[in-house]
């Protein structure tokens, strides 16, 4: 039976009075009566709490990842830890709108007492971009300056080591070239989705041409729709092309990778299928809230300041807001729908194989 701890409580156990005596405005020491300052150390403190809960979850399942197999309880776990990330996210995004309770004349009361202080310099924020799998190639860099330029040596150190190492990113993709459906007896899904697509694409051709209420010119106009789809449709045949856009930083999946996650998407229903379904589903969902709270941060920063210079020397909105479309992680996943079929017209799985990807239950006959 175990000792109890009778110095143990909740005081303690928290650390409630160190964690209450973090806060220190500098308007208070500076003579300034600043009211709001309180709210905006007491936001970023928890923000950054929140990011160590994040980065926590992230190093957990990264190591799942470095296994070489991974078992379909390991996949739940990955998956629900992703969605753990995804509702603290949320929150995130919540705190923008507490913050936002701030009026632009509060916060310029304060706001010079930063200098040359910023949200930039938050080491945990770009772990959490590295660790997802954000590439230094992908970053937006402001007067040609490295993102770590202004951050302490001991935390620039802590950045260039993660980025040496394997990501979120790079755990998916791995895990993906390792997908073991692709070409197995009497199913080569390759091959049979590219006919599918032909006899849907030609399916789709004829009957607009065959359509007697439409005119030659809206025929003429749907043709030429029909060519653009065609000629998108076609491209993923060309494992070429992809390496040339994976080269070029346009894509980011392999061509396995990118081959077994639209299997997943297309069979999903498929009870082997759901957990990869679902984690592919989550990190689209994850990448969404981050790209939702760069975007509101961006907007804030309008709000709050207009279109000064940032307290820490970056342009302020203008670079907040490049940064929204530019810093993408899994959109190659978010692309695959423009290459889905319908349902009607996918490829019927062989029964055979069909039976490998479901569960099956059956009485024992205890006779046998």
């Amino acid at each position: 039976m175990s000792k109890k701890n009778k110095e143990n409580n909740y005081q303690d156990y928290l650390r409630i009075n160190d964690l209450l005596n973090l806060q220190n405005p500098l308007s208070e020491k500076s003579g300034i009566i600043a009211h709001e300052e309180m709210l905006f150390i007491i936001t970023h403190q928890v923000y950054e709490l929140w990011f160590k809960q994040i980065l926590y979850e992230l190093d957990s399942i990264l190591t799942i990842f470095q296994n070489d197999y991974i078992v379909e309880k390991e996949m739940g776990v990955i998956n629900s830890r992703i969605l753990r990330i995804i509702e603290i996210q949320k929150i995130l995004l919540d705190q923008i709108t507490v913050l936002e309770t701030m009026t632009p004349l509060d916060f310029l009361e304060f706001r010079d007492l930063l200098v040359p202080a910023s949200g930039f310099q938050s080491t945990q924020f770009r772990l959490l971009e590295i660790k997802m799998g954000l590439k230094s190639s992908d970053r937006i860099y402001f007067k040609k300056q490295s993102y770590k330029k202004n951050l302490d040596p001991s935390q620039e150190k802590i950045l260039s080591k993660t980025e040496k190492q394997a990501s979120l990113f790079d755990g998916v993709n791995n895990w993906l070239n390792r997908m073991p459906f692709l070409d197995l007896e009497g199913f080569k899904f390759w091959d049979s989705y590219q006919k599918a697509v032909s006899q849907s694409l030609q399916s789709q051709k004829n009957e607009f041409l065959k359509d007697s209420t439409l005119t030659v010119q809206e025929k003429k106009q749907m043709e030429k729709e029909y060519n653009i789809s065609y000629k998108n449709f076609i491209a993923i045949f060309d494992k070429k092309k992809h390496d040339v856009l994976v080269k070029n930083g346009k894509r980011r999946l392999s061509y396995k990778a990118m081959q077994a996650s639209l299997l997943i998407f297309l069979y999903r229903d498929e009870p082997v299928l759901h957990l990869p379904f679902k984690l592919l589903t989550n990190l689209i969902d994850m990448e969404k809230y981050l790209t939702s709270w760069r975007h509101l941060h961006s907007q804030m920063a309008l709000r709050m300041i207009g279109r000064k210079t940032g307290t820490g020397g970056s342009p302020g909105y203008s670079y907040l807001k490049a940064t929204v479309d530019s810093k993408k992680i899994f959109s190659d996943f978010m692309d695959l729908t423009t290459y889905f079929l319908p349902r009607s017209r996918l490829p019927k799985l062989p029964k055979d194989f069909q039976k490998n990807l479901g569960f099956y239950y059956a009485q024992l006959d205890d006779n046998k």
